[in-house]
Protein backbone atom coordinates (compact mmCIF):
# COMPACT_ATOMS: atom_id res chain seq x y z
CA UNK A 1 0.00 0.00 0.00
CA UNK A 2 1.32 3.41 -0.91
CA UNK A 3 1.23 6.25 1.58
CA UNK A 4 0.14 9.75 0.55
CA UNK A 5 2.71 12.48 0.22
CA UNK A 6 3.96 13.69 3.56
CA UNK A 7 3.15 17.16 4.73
CA UNK A 8 6.24 19.23 5.45
CA UNK A 9 6.53 21.01 8.80
CA UNK A 10 9.39 23.28 9.91
CA UNK A 11 10.16 24.41 13.41
CA UNK A 12 10.89 28.12 13.32
CA UNK A 13 14.42 27.65 14.73
CA UNK A 14 15.76 25.32 12.00
CA UNK A 15 15.64 24.94 8.23
CA UNK A 16 16.34 21.71 6.38
CA UNK A 17 17.36 21.48 2.71
CA UNK A 18 14.36 21.96 0.45
CA UNK A 19 14.89 18.72 -1.41
CA UNK A 20 15.11 16.70 1.80
CA UNK A 21 11.37 16.12 2.03
CA UNK A 22 10.31 16.05 -1.63
CA UNK A 23 8.73 12.61 -1.38
CA UNK A 24 6.12 11.10 -3.56
CA UNK A 25 4.92 7.57 -2.85
CA UNK A 26 7.23 6.48 -0.01
CA UNK A 27 8.45 3.10 1.00
CA UNK A 28 10.41 2.56 4.21
CA UNK A 29 13.63 2.51 2.21
CA UNK A 30 12.82 5.84 0.55
CA UNK A 31 12.14 7.31 3.97
CA UNK A 32 15.49 6.02 5.23
CA UNK A 33 17.41 7.57 2.31
CA UNK A 34 15.71 10.92 2.71
CA UNK A 35 16.14 11.11 6.45
CA UNK A 36 19.82 10.21 6.15
CA UNK A 37 20.39 13.59 4.46
CA UNK A 38 18.81 15.52 7.30
CA UNK A 39 19.81 13.89 10.58
CA UNK A 40 23.09 12.82 12.18
CA UNK A 41 24.53 9.54 11.01
CA UNK A 42 24.24 8.17 14.53
CA UNK A 43 20.43 8.03 14.12
CA UNK A 44 19.63 5.10 11.83
CA UNK A 45 16.51 3.40 10.62
CA UNK A 46 16.61 -0.30 9.68
CA UNK A 47 15.68 -1.24 6.17
CA UNK A 48 12.70 -3.52 5.62
CA UNK A 49 15.10 -6.27 4.57
CA UNK A 50 16.85 -6.01 7.91
CA UNK A 51 13.68 -6.59 9.94
CA UNK A 52 13.42 -10.21 11.00
CA UNK A 53 11.25 -12.04 13.51
CA UNK A 54 13.10 -12.80 16.75
CA UNK A 55 12.79 -16.31 18.09
CA UNK A 56 12.69 -17.09 21.80
CA UNK A 57 16.02 -18.93 21.48
CA UNK A 58 17.64 -15.82 19.99
CA UNK A 59 16.42 -13.79 22.93
CA UNK A 60 18.07 -16.18 25.33
CA UNK A 61 21.34 -16.10 23.38
CA UNK A 62 21.39 -12.29 23.28
CA UNK A 63 22.15 -11.74 26.94
CA UNK A 64 22.80 -8.12 27.84
CA UNK A 65 25.55 -7.08 30.26
CA UNK A 66 26.50 -3.74 31.77
CA UNK A 67 29.54 -1.91 30.40
CA UNK A 68 31.09 1.55 30.30
CA UNK A 69 31.11 3.07 26.81
CA UNK A 70 33.08 6.13 25.67
CA UNK A 71 31.22 8.23 23.10
CA UNK A 72 33.25 11.44 23.31
CA UNK A 73 36.96 12.09 23.82
CA UNK A 74 37.96 14.35 26.66
CA UNK A 75 37.90 14.66 30.43
CA UNK A 76 36.38 12.03 32.70
CA UNK A 77 33.32 14.18 33.36
CA UNK A 78 32.36 14.43 29.70
CA UNK A 79 32.98 11.19 27.91
CA UNK A 80 30.77 8.47 29.31
CA UNK A 81 27.58 7.05 27.82
CA UNK A 82 24.31 8.56 28.97
CA UNK A 83 21.53 6.38 30.24
CA UNK A 84 18.42 6.48 28.06
CA UNK A 85 16.47 8.60 30.57
CA UNK A 86 19.23 11.23 30.75
CA UNK A 87 19.55 11.25 26.96
CA UNK A 88 15.83 11.91 26.57
CA UNK A 89 15.92 14.71 29.14
CA UNK A 90 18.89 16.33 27.43
CA UNK A 91 17.24 16.17 24.02
CA UNK A 92 14.05 17.73 25.30
CA UNK A 93 16.11 20.72 26.42
CA UNK A 94 17.43 21.20 22.88
CA UNK A 95 15.70 22.78 19.91
CA UNK A 96 14.28 20.05 17.77
CA UNK A 97 12.36 19.82 14.52
CA UNK A 98 9.20 17.74 14.23
CA UNK A 99 7.65 16.23 11.15
CA UNK A 100 4.05 15.07 11.18
CA UNK A 101 3.35 11.89 9.27
CA UNK A 102 -0.38 11.36 9.63
CA UNK A 103 -0.79 10.01 13.16
CA UNK A 104 2.94 9.66 13.70
CA UNK A 105 5.37 12.23 15.11
CA UNK A 106 9.10 11.88 14.36
CA UNK A 107 11.64 14.04 16.18
CA UNK A 108 14.60 14.99 14.04
CA UNK A 109 17.72 16.29 15.74
CA UNK A 110 19.38 19.04 13.65
CA UNK A 111 23.11 19.15 12.93
CA UNK A 112 23.59 21.93 15.48
CA UNK A 113 22.50 19.80 18.42
CA UNK A 114 25.23 18.33 20.60
CA UNK A 115 24.56 15.36 22.84
CA UNK A 116 25.61 16.66 26.27
CA UNK A 117 26.96 14.13 28.77
CA UNK A 118 25.27 14.75 32.08
CA UNK A 119 26.86 12.02 34.18
CA UNK A 120 28.53 8.66 33.66
CA UNK A 121 26.19 5.72 33.23
CA UNK A 122 26.47 2.02 32.61
CA UNK A 123 25.05 0.82 29.32
CA UNK A 124 23.47 -2.49 28.35
CA UNK A 125 25.55 -4.16 25.65
CA UNK A 126 25.24 -7.49 23.89
CA UNK A 127 28.42 -9.57 23.79
CA UNK A 128 27.11 -12.80 22.27
CA UNK A 129 28.78 -16.17 22.67
CA UNK A 130 32.43 -17.17 22.19
CA UNK A 131 33.48 -18.36 18.74
CA UNK A 132 36.41 -20.54 17.72
CA UNK A 133 39.43 -19.75 19.87
CA UNK A 134 37.46 -17.53 22.27
CA UNK A 135 36.16 -17.67 25.82
CA UNK A 136 33.58 -15.69 27.76
CA UNK A 137 34.71 -14.30 31.11
CA UNK A 138 32.63 -12.85 33.95
CA UNK A 139 34.87 -10.19 35.43
CA UNK A 140 35.44 -10.15 39.19
CA UNK A 141 37.93 -7.25 39.28
CA UNK A 142 39.16 -4.74 36.68
CA UNK A 143 42.50 -2.96 36.84
CA UNK A 144 42.54 0.78 36.14
CA UNK A 145 45.71 1.99 34.42
CA UNK A 146 46.92 5.33 33.14
CA UNK A 147 46.76 4.00 29.60
CA UNK A 148 42.97 3.94 29.99
CA UNK A 149 43.01 7.74 30.28
CA UNK A 150 45.16 8.03 27.14
CA UNK A 151 42.49 6.25 25.10
CA UNK A 152 39.69 8.22 26.77
CA UNK A 153 41.35 11.53 25.88
CA UNK A 154 42.38 10.44 22.38
CA UNK A 155 46.13 10.47 23.04
CA UNK A 156 46.02 6.87 21.84
CA UNK A 157 43.43 5.99 19.20
CA UNK A 158 40.96 3.20 19.88
CA UNK A 159 40.42 0.80 16.98
CA UNK A 160 36.64 1.33 17.14
CA UNK A 161 34.45 4.19 18.27
CA UNK A 162 32.51 4.31 20.52
CA UNK A 163 34.47 1.87 22.64
CA UNK A 164 34.65 0.14 26.01
CA UNK A 165 37.93 1.04 27.77
CA UNK A 166 40.05 -1.14 30.01
CA UNK A 167 43.02 -3.41 29.34
CA UNK A 168 43.24 -5.56 32.48
CA UNK A 169 40.82 -7.83 34.30
CA UNK A 170 40.50 -11.06 36.23
CA UNK A 171 37.41 -13.24 36.13
CA UNK A 172 35.85 -16.67 35.82
CA UNK A 173 35.36 -18.47 32.51
CA UNK A 174 31.63 -18.93 31.88
CA UNK A 175 31.72 -20.33 28.32
CA UNK A 176 34.27 -21.62 25.82
CA UNK A 177 34.21 -21.61 22.04
CA UNK A 178 33.59 -24.73 19.92
CA UNK A 179 36.36 -27.30 20.14
CA UNK A 180 38.55 -25.21 22.44
CA UNK A 181 40.87 -27.13 24.74
CA UNK A 182 43.04 -25.94 27.60
CA UNK A 183 40.30 -23.73 29.06
CA UNK A 184 37.16 -24.79 30.88
CA UNK A 185 34.18 -23.21 32.57
CA UNK A 186 35.07 -22.22 36.11
CA UNK A 187 38.75 -21.40 35.44
CA UNK A 188 40.05 -18.22 37.08
CA UNK A 189 41.93 -16.29 34.40
CA UNK A 190 43.40 -12.86 33.85
CA UNK A 191 44.55 -10.76 30.94
CA UNK A 192 46.55 -7.58 30.46
CA UNK A 193 46.86 -5.68 27.20
CA UNK A 194 44.76 -6.27 24.12
CA UNK A 195 41.93 -6.52 23.37
CA UNK A 196 40.56 -3.41 25.04
CA UNK A 197 37.16 -3.72 26.70
CA UNK A 198 37.65 -4.67 30.36
CA UNK A 199 35.20 -2.08 31.77
CA UNK A 200 32.34 -4.56 31.54
CA UNK A 201 30.61 -7.20 33.62
CA UNK A 202 31.48 -9.84 31.03
CA UNK A 203 33.58 -9.93 27.89
CA UNK A 204 34.66 -12.19 25.06
CA UNK A 205 38.43 -12.77 24.93
CA UNK A 206 40.82 -14.68 22.69
CA UNK A 207 41.80 -17.77 24.67
CA UNK A 208 45.49 -17.28 23.86
CA UNK A 209 45.48 -13.82 25.49
CA UNK A 210 44.49 -14.98 28.97
CA UNK A 211 46.68 -16.63 31.60
CA UNK A 212 45.68 -18.83 34.51
CA UNK A 213 45.61 -17.05 37.86
CA UNK A 214 46.88 -19.13 40.81
CA UNK A 215 44.04 -19.85 43.26
CA UNK A 216 46.22 -18.54 46.10
CA UNK A 217 46.08 -15.01 44.66
CA UNK A 218 42.97 -12.93 45.32
CA UNK A 219 41.29 -11.73 42.07
CA UNK A 220 41.47 -8.10 43.25
CA UNK A 221 45.21 -8.39 43.85
CA UNK A 222 45.71 -10.15 40.52
CA UNK A 223 43.71 -7.51 38.63
CA UNK A 224 45.71 -4.75 40.28
CA UNK A 225 49.09 -6.20 39.37
CA UNK A 226 48.92 -7.97 36.02
CA UNK A 227 49.49 -5.06 33.62
CA UNK A 228 51.71 -3.11 36.00
CA UNK A 229 53.63 -6.19 37.10
CA UNK A 230 54.17 -7.43 33.55
CA UNK A 231 55.34 -3.94 32.64
CA UNK A 232 57.86 -4.04 35.48
CA UNK A 233 58.98 -7.51 34.39
CA UNK A 234 59.75 -6.60 30.80
CA UNK A 235 61.43 -3.33 31.80
CA UNK A 236 63.74 -4.97 34.36
CA UNK A 237 64.25 -8.40 32.82
CA UNK A 238 63.95 -7.93 29.06
CA UNK A 239 64.28 -4.30 27.96
CA UNK A 240 67.37 -3.97 30.16
CA UNK A 241 68.46 -6.88 32.35
CA UNK A 242 69.03 -5.38 35.79
CA UNK A 243 71.69 -7.08 37.88
CA UNK A 244 73.48 -6.49 41.20
CA UNK A 245 75.60 -3.35 41.08
CA UNK A 246 73.35 -1.49 38.66
CA UNK A 247 71.80 1.82 39.65
CA UNK A 248 68.17 2.38 38.63
CA UNK A 249 66.31 5.70 38.72
CA UNK A 250 62.51 5.35 38.92
CA UNK A 251 60.28 8.36 38.34
CA UNK A 252 56.85 8.36 40.04
CA UNK A 253 58.26 5.76 42.41
CA UNK A 254 55.09 5.61 44.53
CA UNK A 255 52.79 4.90 41.60
CA UNK A 256 51.43 1.52 40.57
CA UNK A 257 54.29 0.60 38.20
CA UNK A 258 56.89 2.64 40.07
CA UNK A 259 56.25 0.80 43.34
CA UNK A 260 56.71 -2.58 41.68
CA UNK A 261 59.84 -1.43 39.84
CA UNK A 262 61.42 -0.29 43.10
CA UNK A 263 60.65 -3.54 44.92
CA UNK A 264 61.75 -5.78 42.06
CA UNK A 265 64.95 -3.85 41.24
CA UNK A 266 65.88 -3.81 44.92
CA UNK A 267 65.39 -7.58 45.11
CA UNK A 268 67.69 -7.96 42.10
CA UNK A 269 70.46 -6.19 43.99
CA UNK A 270 70.32 -2.82 42.26
CA UNK A 271 70.68 0.57 43.91
CA UNK A 272 67.28 2.21 43.44
CA UNK A 273 66.69 5.97 43.22
CA UNK A 274 63.13 7.21 43.21
CA UNK A 275 61.51 10.56 42.52
CA UNK A 276 58.16 11.41 44.14
CA UNK A 277 55.93 14.45 44.59
CA UNK A 278 55.24 14.38 48.36
CA UNK A 279 56.91 13.40 51.63
CA UNK A 280 54.24 10.74 52.16
CA UNK A 281 55.05 9.16 48.81
CA UNK A 282 58.78 9.44 49.57
CA UNK A 283 58.25 7.34 52.69
CA UNK A 284 56.42 4.72 50.65
CA UNK A 285 59.17 4.68 48.00
CA UNK A 286 61.84 4.09 50.70
CA UNK A 287 59.73 1.24 52.06
CA UNK A 288 59.67 -0.24 48.55
CA UNK A 289 63.45 -0.23 48.32
CA UNK A 290 64.52 3.22 47.10
CA UNK A 291 67.92 4.13 48.53
CA UNK A 292 67.96 7.78 47.52
CA UNK A 293 65.48 10.51 46.71
CA UNK A 294 67.27 12.88 44.34
CA UNK A 295 67.69 12.95 40.57
CA UNK A 296 71.01 11.69 39.23
CA UNK A 297 72.31 11.88 35.69
CA UNK A 298 72.94 8.86 33.52
CA UNK A 299 76.49 7.63 33.50
CA UNK A 300 78.56 6.77 30.44
CA UNK A 301 76.69 4.32 28.18
CA UNK A 302 73.66 4.56 30.46
CA UNK A 303 70.15 3.47 29.50
CA UNK A 304 67.08 5.70 29.60
CA UNK A 305 63.81 3.78 29.34
CA UNK A 306 60.72 5.94 28.85
CA UNK A 307 57.40 4.25 29.56
CA UNK A 308 53.99 5.83 29.97
CA UNK A 309 53.29 9.54 29.86
CA UNK A 310 51.22 10.39 32.89
CA UNK A 311 52.80 13.86 32.92
CA UNK A 312 51.98 14.45 29.26
CA UNK A 313 53.72 13.76 25.97
CA UNK A 314 57.51 13.94 26.45
CA UNK A 315 59.49 16.60 24.63
CA UNK A 316 61.50 15.33 21.66
CA UNK A 317 65.12 14.39 22.34
CA UNK A 318 67.69 15.15 19.62
CA UNK A 319 70.08 12.35 18.78
CA UNK A 320 72.99 14.69 19.48
CA UNK A 321 71.98 14.76 23.16
CA UNK A 322 72.72 11.02 23.39
CA UNK A 323 76.15 11.34 21.79
CA UNK A 324 77.78 13.12 24.72
CA UNK A 325 77.86 9.91 26.78
CA UNK A 326 76.95 7.28 24.17
CA UNK A 327 73.57 6.96 25.87
CA UNK A 328 70.75 4.58 24.98
CA UNK A 329 67.12 5.74 24.82
CA UNK A 330 64.13 3.48 24.22
CA UNK A 331 60.34 3.86 24.38
CA UNK A 332 59.11 0.25 24.68
CA UNK A 333 55.64 -1.26 24.82
CA UNK A 334 54.76 -4.33 26.86
CA UNK A 335 52.71 -5.63 23.91
CA UNK A 336 55.92 -5.98 21.89
CA UNK A 337 57.50 -8.10 24.62
CA UNK A 338 54.55 -10.48 25.04
CA UNK A 339 53.74 -11.22 21.40
CA UNK A 340 54.07 -15.00 21.56
CA UNK A 341 52.13 -17.24 23.91
CA UNK A 342 55.37 -18.38 25.55
CA UNK A 343 56.47 -14.78 26.19
CA UNK A 344 53.09 -13.95 27.72
CA UNK A 345 53.09 -16.99 30.02
CA UNK A 346 56.70 -16.43 31.11
CA UNK A 347 56.12 -12.75 31.90
CA UNK A 348 52.93 -13.39 33.88
CA UNK A 349 54.49 -16.39 35.66
CA UNK A 350 57.37 -14.29 37.00
CA UNK A 351 54.92 -11.72 38.35
CA UNK A 352 52.79 -14.30 40.15
CA UNK A 353 55.86 -16.13 41.45
CA UNK A 354 57.26 -12.94 42.98
CA UNK A 355 53.89 -12.15 44.50
CA UNK A 356 53.69 -15.58 46.12
CA UNK A 357 57.28 -15.27 47.40
CA UNK A 358 56.59 -11.89 49.00
CA UNK A 359 59.11 -10.09 46.78
CA UNK A 360 56.31 -7.93 45.42
CA UNK A 361 53.76 -6.34 47.73
CA UNK A 362 50.76 -4.79 46.05
CA UNK A 363 48.93 -1.84 47.55
CA UNK A 364 45.34 -1.71 46.37
CA UNK A 365 44.68 1.61 48.04
CA UNK A 366 41.57 2.45 46.06
CA UNK A 367 38.58 0.44 44.84
CA UNK A 368 35.56 1.88 43.03
CA UNK A 369 32.35 0.36 41.69
CA UNK A 370 32.58 0.02 37.92
CA UNK A 371 29.74 2.52 37.59
CA UNK A 372 32.03 5.15 39.22
CA UNK A 373 34.82 4.75 36.67
CA UNK A 374 34.67 8.46 35.80
CA UNK A 375 35.41 9.42 39.40
CA UNK A 376 38.26 6.92 39.52
CA UNK A 377 39.77 8.49 36.37
CA UNK A 378 39.42 11.98 37.85
CA UNK A 379 41.14 10.95 41.09
CA UNK A 380 43.95 9.21 39.21
CA UNK A 381 44.65 12.19 36.95
CA UNK A 382 44.54 14.68 39.82
CA UNK A 383 47.20 12.60 41.64
CA UNK A 384 44.90 11.88 44.57
CA UNK A 385 45.79 8.19 44.42
CA UNK A 386 48.81 6.03 45.13
CA UNK A 387 49.40 2.38 44.46
CA UNK A 388 46.85 0.44 42.43
CA UNK A 389 43.22 1.20 41.59
CA UNK A 390 40.67 -1.54 40.97
CA UNK A 391 37.12 -1.32 39.63
CA UNK A 392 34.62 -3.84 40.92
CA UNK A 393 31.62 -4.74 38.73
CA UNK A 394 28.46 -3.58 40.49
CA UNK A 395 26.77 -6.45 42.30
CA UNK A 396 29.98 -8.46 42.87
Amino acid sequence: MLLPKFKKFHHHHHRFPQNSFAWGSSSLNQLQRALAKSIPSAVKFPSRAAVRPVSSSAVVASKMVKAIRVYELGGPEACWKLGSADLLRSLLKERITRLYFGAFVIFLVPFSVNFPCLRPEMEDVEIGEPKDGEIKVKNKAIGLNFIDTYFRKGVYKASTFPFTPGMEAVGVVTAVGPGLTGRKVGDLVGYAGNPMGAYAEEQILPADKVVPVPPSIDPIIAASVMLKGMTAQFLLRQCFKVEPGHTVLVHAAAGGVGSLLCQWANALGATVIGTVSTEEKAAQAKEDGCHHGSLMCLKLRGYMVSFGQSSGTPDPVPLSALAAKSLFLTRPSMMHYTITRDELLQTASEVFTNLAAGILKVRVNHTYPLSQAAQAHADLESRKTSGSIVLIPDGN
